[in-house]
C-alpha cells in the first residue's frame, strides 16, 4: 500500500482527485546515478553553476563572479539558510522552511505528443491553481526524506523492529507538527501510512504489533515502508536495506526496476506499457546467496497503484510484470511506482498476524451490534478516517480490548485487514517505491532525494 504494495486481489477505493507534487531531498535533485535517466533534462536545472573561475589572457585568473540563482531554485537556496535538524529529527520542518517554500521534487518533462505541456499558457495555468496541493505534498516529501535519511544512517542489526518503527513514526510526528493523540490532530498531518518493516521472503505489509520482540539481524534484507500526509495528501515511498553485500544486487534491481517504471510512467501512457519495462529491468538481475544463483523474479501479484486524498489506493493498479492493460494514466493522477523482487517464486501470499488496517472508502452502513465495535470504529473515524493504520496507533491511543470489536469491523466490510504478503520460506525480497504525480505541465517525482 501506499509504501505498500497492492496484491491484485485487492479492491482499491475511490478516485484520484488531487493534482499533487513533491520536493526533492535536501541535496539537488536528481536520479540515481546507476540508472540512465535519457528523458530528463533535470540534470541541467540542478546542478551546480558552471562558470566559477575561468582563466583569462597570460593564464591569469579573472575575478570570481557568481552567476544569479535560477527562479527555479529559489526553494534549494533556501534550504541553505533554513537551519538544520537534529538527530534524531525532531524540528518541524514548518521551521526549518519558515516561508513555506518546500522544494521541488524531480522534474521530468513530458515527451512526444506531450511534450507542448511545458510551454502550454492554459497547462501553466492549470499548474498555478494546484499550488496548495503542492505545498502540502512537499511539505510531506520532505518530512519523509529527512526522517528516512535519519532512519538509514542510524538503523543497525541487534535493534528491535518496534524501536526501529517508533523512531521513524516519532520523526515523522515531530517533523509534521502532529503527535495524533487529540482527536482530529492525525487528520492534519502525520503518519499516512504505518511502518512496515518486512523481512527477507516477507515483501509487504509486516510491522511489529505490541509484545513483538523480534530483532533485526546482519543477513536481514528489511524493506522499509512508510507514508507520510499532509492535509491527506499522502507521499507514499519505500526502499530496502542489507546488512550483506551479498544481497546488494537485489536491492539494486528493485531500486532501478523502480527507476525504470518512474521513467515510463506519464500521461496516455498504458499500464501495460509501465509493466513491460519494470520487468525487463528487474529480470536482468541475478543474485548469488551461499553459491546458489538466483534470478530475481518480480513478484507478479502486487502492483503500484493510483492515490487519492486521504486514501492510500486509489481505482488503478499499476503492474509490474507485462499484461494486456490498456488503462492509461492521466493528467491530475498520483500514483506509487513500486517494485519487489524476489529470489523465489515471485508470488506471495497472506501469511502471520495482520498488523495493518484501513476503514474503506465504500464502507457500508450497516449496523454494529457489538458495543466494542461501535466504540472502536468511532475512535477509527475521529483519528484515522480512511488513513491506513496499525495496532500500535489503536495501543498509543488508550484503547484496550479492541481485538473482537476489530475483527467484527473486519468481517462487516468496514474495515478492511491487510496481511503480511510473503513468498515462500527462505527466499529474499526486495522493493522500492516513488510517489510521482502527473501534473499538467510536467512529471514531478515528489519523494526523489539524493538517497533513492
Amino acid at each position: 500500500m501506499a509504501a505498500e504494495a497492492q496484491s491484485t486481489n485487492d479492491k482499491p477505493n475511490g478516485s484520484i482527485k488531487a493534482l499533487t507534487s513533491q520536493t526533492d531531498g535536501q541535496a539537488t535533485p536528481g536520479l540515481d546515478n546507476d540508472v540512465d535517466h535519457d528523458d530528463s533534462d533535470d540534470d541541467k536545472d540542478g546542478g551546480v553553476d558552471a562558470a566559477a573561475t575561468v582563466a583569462g589572457a597570460g593564464g591569469k585568473k579573472k575575478k570570481k563572479k557568481r552567476k544569479p540563482k535560477k527562479k527555479k531554485n529559489a526553494a534549494a537556496a533556501a534550504t541553505a539558510t533554513a537551519g538544520s535538524q537534529t538527530s534524531p529529527p525532531r524540528v518541524p520542518v514548518s521551521q526549518l522552511f519558515p516561508n513555506e517554500q518546500y522544494l521541488e521534487g524531480e522534474l521530468v518533462d513530458y515527451r512526444n505528443e506531450n511534450a507542448y505541456r511545458t510551454t502550454s499558457e492554459e497547462k501553466r495555468h492549470l499548474d498555478r491553481m494546484n499550488q496548495d496541493f503542492l505545498k502540502d505534498y512537499r511539505q510531506a516529501a520532505e518530512v519523509h526524506r529527512q526522517v528516512r535519511q535519519w532512519a538509514q544512517k542510524s538503523i543497525k542489526p541487534g535493534q528491535t523492529l518496534t524501536e526501529i518503527a517508533e523512531g521513524i513514526e516519532d520523526g515523522v510526528r515531530a517533523l509534521t507538527g502532529h503527535q495524533g493523540l487529540e482527536e482530529g490532530d492525525n487528520l492534519k498531518a502525520g503518519m499516512g501510512f504505518p511502518t512496515g518493516l518486512s523481512l527477507n521472503n516477507c515483501a509487504a505489509h509486516y510491522t511489529p504489533n505490541a509484545g513483538n520482540k523480534m530483532v533485526l539481524a546482519k543477513e536481514d534484507v528489511m524493506k522499509v515502508d512508510f507514508g507520510v500526509h499532509v492535509n491527506g495528501r499522502i507521499l507514499d515511498s519505500a526502499f530496502t536495506m542489507t546488512f550483506d553485500p551479498v544481497y546488494d544486487n537485489l536491492a539494486a534491481a528493485a531500486r532501478d526496476a523502480t527507476n525504470a517504471g518512474v521513467r515510463e510512467a506519464g500521461i496516455d501512457v498504458r499500464m501495460s506499457d509501465i509493466g513491460s519495462a519494470i520487468q525487463e529491468v528487474m529480470e536482468s538481475y541475478e543474485v548469488e546467496i551461499g553459491g546458489t544463483t538466483f534470478p530475481v523474479k518480480c513478484i507478479r501479484n502486487l502492483n503500484g497503484h493510483s492515490i487519492e486524498q486521504y486514501s492510500i489506493h486509489g481505482l488503478k493498479s499499476v503492474p509490474i510484470v507485462k499484461g494486456g492493460d490498456q488503462t492509461k494514466m492521466e493528467e491530475g493522477e498520483v500514483f506509487a511506482i513500486e517494485t519487489f523482487g524476489s529470489t523465489g517464486k515471485g508470488y506471495v501470499r497472506d501469511d502471520m498476524e495482520t498488523s495493518h488496517y484501513a476503514k474503506r472508502v465504500d464502507a457500508p452502513m450497516t449496523t454494529l451490534r457489538l458495543s466494542s465495535a461501535k466504540s472502536l470504529l468511532n475512535t477509527i473515524n475521529k483519528n484515522f478516517g480512511t488513513l491506513p493504520f496499525c495496532r500500535r496507533y489503536l495501543d498509543r491511543l488508550g484503547q484496550e480490548k479492541y481485538l473482537l470489536g476489530l475483527n467484527n469491523l473486519v468481517s462487516s466490510g468496514i474495515v478492511e485487514a491487510y496481511p503480511p504478503l510473503c513468498d515462500i520460506k527462505g527466499s529474499y525480497t526486495a522493493q522500492f517505491e516513488h510517489t510521482i504525480l502527473l501534473r499538467p505541465t510536467v512529471k514531478e517525482v515528489i519523494s526523489r532525494g539524493d538517497d533513492y
